[in-house]
């Protein structure tokens, strides 16, 4: 696991301007590689590499980085891991494609396929995630590769004719030539969906690397091309799987989504730094531990999060799945004062406004877990892939109502819903929705519950169902002049989904996946340099698993049947039926208490361009009737004190920090970095 970052810039440029300009780059990335350091420049291209790392695969100096090609034709800076790399190397060999080998890095490898197949063939070999950018000297071009599942982050921009890129915004913050002018079609899309999703960022001028996909960079015309080199929507697209009929299929797809199970985690465990588990007590991390157990007998690691407030603990669920698996296991309990002193951290770790609050326990979980072990594996991905979310069965029932009642009725119904006061709601509805609800999350007070209904029973297409159970608010306009209705939303055509549950999954994998989960994990666990890794986003487990039945994932209203099934195999069933609860905190309550005074300090400031685009008398109503528990809005507030937050970020002292001094490693010369 790495942080990259480089340019490509204009022509009057010295060695040393370049590498000052990238070592300032990838010092901001210094919690993603803590390990090294390094630098390639070419100043007659023009271009430079740069890479921060933390060594997972041989730690020796052979897998310094960026490194060259044998042929002296490539010149890579990668992040993330690459799973078959033994049996890429072999196969390497095979061929006498192979150069002498110097150590055992994946990186060694990838350049390796390069030299052999070229860029696109040596990538869509790798089974692993990734985030490369790679110097072709022959052809004067830099190619953006990204993983499959958009696992590893990818930015890359052009401002004053000087081309960027890097694992993280603050990475091209740093860059002389970054400028900052917030995208307001992009602040839109927040407001709706509480993320930026891909490819667009906060900033005018960047843009993500789409998952699965290269964008290359002409170094001579500037001329940009991206094209996919393995597509899900393709993927998803083929015809259904058939298997034998009745028991004898649901056999036949149990064993077999366990096998691709299997064979990813076995993979994903291989590494030269201790390895465990992010382990919630759910049915997807539980099947990672489950199979870990039934490989071999080591010691597995396991770590664990618990609140205090009952509705938001899992930690006792935990527990009892890493005791039955015997498992070395570690949880920690937070304090509500623990938890909350995350907040001020977030809008530096997420570079852009992000308002997943489980980002908090996320964040604390891997903390936890960085003080044993450097690689975690985690159960992301399980809900996407096998159905798991309850809003994924709420929006099925919802729509096989609503499609058949006149698009003009829905709007007084929802108009209804949400205009009953919240208390009495509360009251009514007390225990009703303990185990089923809109949101997808035990725990949610029922107003807040029957108020989204009520603005979901308004939709007018399944596009639009799935956007209101998903968003915190559906009209983003609401709150400033310059935002407008979000026009951002991944467009996945025409699924052929035969049914709404099934839509919104693949809704789901195409952008709340790679753009909210992966984006949430993956800023957490580098924030204190720990590497995650997920086996159900494996892509041979992901192109099997999305040309299933719908049958095979839910049956009677309930998700994930075929892992339960697995489960089942390998713990008692007490340990596996159970409500899912979610992984959040306490915001509703918060909000009115111990964050009541940050805030309306957030609402109230003036200080950041952030500031200037949100109405702060609409939100400071929101807030007064939150507080006097008129309405819920703690899904909607939250979303608005993230944007503000991330405003009020001096993003040049943020851009300049500096976690160490390293050595600068030029032309890529194999040498350990030395803190000073």
């Amino acid at each position: 696991m790495c942080g990259i970052a480089g340019f490509i810039d204009g022509p009057d440029i010295t060695r040393a301007a370049m590498e000052a300009r990238v070592g300032r780059m990838i010092s901001t990335l210094s919690h993603r590689g803590p390990d090294d350091a390094g630098v390639w420049a070419d100043p007659s291209s023009r271009v430079c590499l740069g890479n921060r790392r933390l060594a997972i695969l041989d730690r020796s100096v052979a897998g310094h980085q960026p490194m060259m090609s044998a042929s002296g034709r490539y010149v890579a800076t990668f992040n993330g891991e690459i799973y078959n790399c033994k049996s890429l190397r072999r196969e390497l060999e095979s061929v006498r494609c192979a150069p002498t080998w110097r150590g055992t890095s994946d990186t060694e490898v990838l350049v390796a396929a390069f030299d052999a197949w070229g860029i696109e063939a040596a990538v869509s070999a790798c089974v692993g995630m990734f985030a490369i950018a790679v110097w072709d000297k022959e052809l004067r071009a830099l190619t953006l590769v990204r993983d499959r599942m958009g696992e590893k982050p990818l930015y890359f921009g052009q401002f004053h004719g000087v081309w960027l890129f890097g694992s993280e915004l603050k990475a091209l913050v740093a860059h002389p030539a970054f400028e900052g002018a917030i995208d307001l079609q992009a602040a839109s899309t927040y407001m709706t969906l509480g993320y930026v999703p891909a490819p667009a960022t906060i900033y005018r001028g960047v843009s993500k690397v789409r998952p699965g996909c290269m964008v290359r960079i002409d170094a001579t015309t500037h001329a940009v091309q991206e094209r996919p080199y393995w597509s899900l929507l393709e993927a998803a697209s083929k015809p259904p799987l058939e298997f034998a009929s009745g028991v004898a299929s649901d056999h036949e797809a149990i064993d077999r989504v366990e096998a691709l199970l299997s064979q990813a985690i076995a993979q994903q465990r291989t590494a030269d730094r201790p390895v465990g588990v992010l382990l919630s007590g759910g049915v997807d991390s539980s099947c990672i531990v489950a199979l870990m157990r039934a490989q071999d007998s080591s010691p597995i690691r396991t770590f664990g999060i618990g609140f205090h407030e009952s509705f938001f603990n899992e930690a006792e669920f935990a527990r009892k799945v890493a005791s039955h698996f015997a498992t070395d296991h570690t949880e920690l309990y937070v304090s509500a004062a623990e938890a909350q002193a995350v907040i001020p951290l977030l809008p530096e770790i997420y570079d852009e406004p992000f308002a997943d609050p489980s980002q908090i326990p996320t964040y604390l979980v891997s903390k936890l877990a960085r003080t044993s072990v450097t690689v975690a594996l985690t159960g992301d991905g399980g809900d996407e892939l096998f159905g798991g979310y309850p809003r994924y069965a709420m929006g099925n029932r919802l729509w096989s109502v609503m499609r058949h009642v006149p698009a003009s009725w829905r709007p007084p119904v929802g108009d209804l819903l949400q205009g009953l006061a919240p208390r009495f709601v509360d009251r009514l509805f007390a225990g009703i929705f303990a185990h089923d609800d809109v949101s997808g999350v035990r725990g949610i007070r029922p107003a807040h519950k029957i108020a989204k209904l009520g603005r979901v029973l308004r939709s007018r297409d399944l596009r639009a169902l799935y956007l209101g159970l998903l968003s915190p608010w559906a009209e983003p306009e609401s709150m400033g002049r310059s935002l407008r209705r979000q026009t951002l939303l991944h467009d996945v055509g025409d699924s052929g989904a035969d049914t709404a549950y099934q839509d919104f999954m693949l809704r789901d994998l195409v952008g709340y996946l790679p753009d909210d989960i992966l984006t949430k994990i993956d800023r957490a666990a580098m924030a204190v340099s720990l590497e995650n890794r997920a086996p159900f986003l494996d892509h041979r487990v992901v192109e099997f698993a999305v040309r299933m039945p719908l049958a095979l994932k839910a049956r009677n209203g309930v998700g994930k049947w075929v892992l339960r099934q697995i489960l089942y195999r390998h713990i008692p069933r007490a340990l596996v039926d159970r409500p899912k609860m979610g992984f959040c905190v306490p915001l509703d309550s918060w909000l009115r208490g111990p964050l009541k005074e940050w805030a309306g300090d957030l609402i109230s400031s003036r200080q950041s361009d952030a500031a200037s685009l949100l109405d702060r008398t609409a939100l400071m109503r929101l807030f007064n009737e939150h507080n006097a528990g008129v309405r819920d809005w703690h899904q909607a507030l939250w979303t608005a004190l993230m944007f503000l937050a991330w405003g009020q970020i001096d993003r040049s002292v943020s851009a300049s920090r500096t976690f160490e001094r390293s050595t600068i490693v030029r032309d890529g010369s194999p040498r350990v970095a030395v803190s000073t």
